[in-house]
């Protein structure tokens, strides 16, 4: 027979797991704090994410997919942060802000992050019927002012033309809608699916949409390469995760200008350091690596600030912090780059962004 001592050890020890398994289940149910894109027919960014997220190392996908192989050789944050194709403080004014020529990339948004989302090419395109069905995921619940959703007019080549606005034809408008009323409510968001169409088209062509979130004066922008000629859509997947590498982030309020320190000239590898985006209380930065005249297998980059280092949360590195010093390392898929080529990773800081003094080193 047990004595009441050891029931008692039995019995807060149950308490203590039952406690524990509780608090993990609690950190992963939430809703993540994010914004969100076109799931299908999936926008550039989105798709590339898709179909390469998970095996965007793969060398296949450089005759497989070739745009999307050279969005993640630009600059893979494009994917990683396929939520965040947005601008601020646009008012309307939607072809003032946003360029002809930058219409993929919100007109060349957070510092130039999605750039190659203005490359013409042979995109992977969605079939669709001239009847189709337009879904946009929005992970943080914002709803919308309004939805427009363009189509590009016959004759315009998405594989050799950039995009203009004069390109574009709009073919439907959804007016204000709450979260609360979005077609579907799921455990990470919320969904809209748009009936929208067309007559009479076939073969190649874009859908320009914009996305007027009801949240700070935030515009999305997206293009979505499609076929028309096919029957109906393929059901969009539900994005299990608002942004793989970023699951926490608040949502910006004001954008800032970006802020770069001065890489060293010669050495193994350099770094430059970028604040991306700022809000009331923190802000987030991006730290690009690139090596020297020869390639490296890993690489370190340290960031001292004038005061406490304020790096709050990583992702695509690992990072400790000591006092007013930073030090990230690569992870296990970005520490070797090719000779001249780059990478980066990205953090989230509290207080206000400050420049830190920054240095790089590597093996090679």
């Amino acid at each position: 027979m047990l004595k009441p001592v050891r029931i008692k050890l039995l019995i807060s020890a149950v308490v203590a797991a039952l406690a524990a398994t509780l608090a993990v289940l609690a950190a992963h149910s939430g809703p993540a704090a994010a914004h969100g894109n076109v799931v299908g027919p999936a926008s550039r960014n989105y798709g590339c994410f898709e179909r390469w997220g998970s095996k965007f190392q793969d060398p296949t996908m450089a005759t497989s997919d070739p745009m999307c192989w050279q969005a993640w050789q630009a600059d893979p944050n494009a994917m990683w942060n396929w939520n965040g194709l947005f601008r601020e403080g646009v008012a309307g004014q939607h072809e003032t802000a946003v360029p002809d020529g930058q219409l993929c990339s919100a007109g060349h948004t957070v510092a130039g992050r999605y750039n190659s989302m203005d490359v013409p090419g042979d995109w992977k395109a969605t079939s669709i019927g001239n009847s189709f069905t337009l879904s946009l995921f929005d992970g943080a619940r914002h709803g919308a002012d309004y939805i427009r959703i363009y189509v590009t007019k016959p004759g315009y080549n998405p594989v050799t033309t950039p995009l203009k606005w004069s390109d574009l034809e709009l073919i439907k408008s959804v007016p204000n809608t709450p979260a609360a009323q979005w077609t579907q409510q799921l455990s990470n968001g919320v969904q809209i699916d748009i009936p929208a169409g067309v007559s009479g088209r076939s073969g190649r062509a874009m859908l320009y949409t914009i996305w007027q979130a009801s949240h700070a004066d935030q515009s999305y922008y997206f293009c979505s390469d499609v076929n028309f000629g096919g029957t109906t859509n393929p059901s969009p997947s539900n994005p299990s995760s608002p942004s793989p590498s970023n699951p926490s982030s608040p949502s910006p309020s004001t954008s800032v200008s970006p802020s770069t320190s001065t890489p060293p000239v010669t050495g193994s590898c350099a770094a430059t350091h970028t604040v991306t985006s700022q809000w009331s209380g923190g802000f987030q930065g991006e730290v690009k690596v690139t090596a020297g005249s020869a390639a490296i297998k890993s690489w370190t980059v340290t960031l001292t600030y004038p005061g406490t280092a304020p790096i709050a949360q990583t992702w695509n590195a690992t990072l400790t912090t000591n006092g007013n010093t930073a030090q990230a390392t690569n992870v296990s898929y970005n520490g070797g780059v090719a000779a001249g080529a780059s990478t980066s990773f990205g953090f989230l800081g509290s207080g206000t962004a400050s420049t830190p003094t920054i240095t790089c080193t590597a093996t090679t």
